[in-house]
């Protein structure tokens, strides 16, 4: 894989954009299919690895791992280990992925408004 520049004007303009528009800084954290998904499930406690795969079912486990790891790396989620075998890990929302459930709550009530008139359902 091709090393990143950090210094070319794409990363440039990309950090300006992240420091400057909330809502590129918020896509950043939160942006693709996935993320926003697992944030909804953990907003309702702490989940292991298995209760997040069955609750997503469509999620391969590649991907949800990477994403649990860039929303750990992002402080939107905890993991938390403890040290017993076999491994028991825990995943939490952190105090800023808490502060974010507004938002995916406010995308969920939408699209509960707009599937009614998409689907015709009444």
């Amino acid at each position: 894989m091709t090393a990143i520049k950090e210094s070319s004007t794409i990363q440039e303009n990309k950090r300006y954009a992240l420091s400057q528009c909330p809502v590129t800084y918020v896509m950043e954290k939160i942006g693709g299919y996935w993320k926003p998904i697992i944030i909804y499930h953990l907003h309702t406690g702490d989940k292991r690895y298995s209760e997040l795969k069955r609750a997503i079912p469509a999620i391969t486990e590649k991907v949800l791992i990477q994403h649990l790891k860039q929303l750990e790396a992002d402080q939107l989620i905890i993991r938390e280990a403890k040290p017993v075998v076999p491994p028991f890990v825990t995943y939490k929302l952190s105090a800023a992925g808490k502060g974010l459930f507004p938002v995916i709550d406010a995308m969920a009530n939408w699209a509960f408004q707009d599937m009614e008139k998409v689907f015709d359902r009444k």
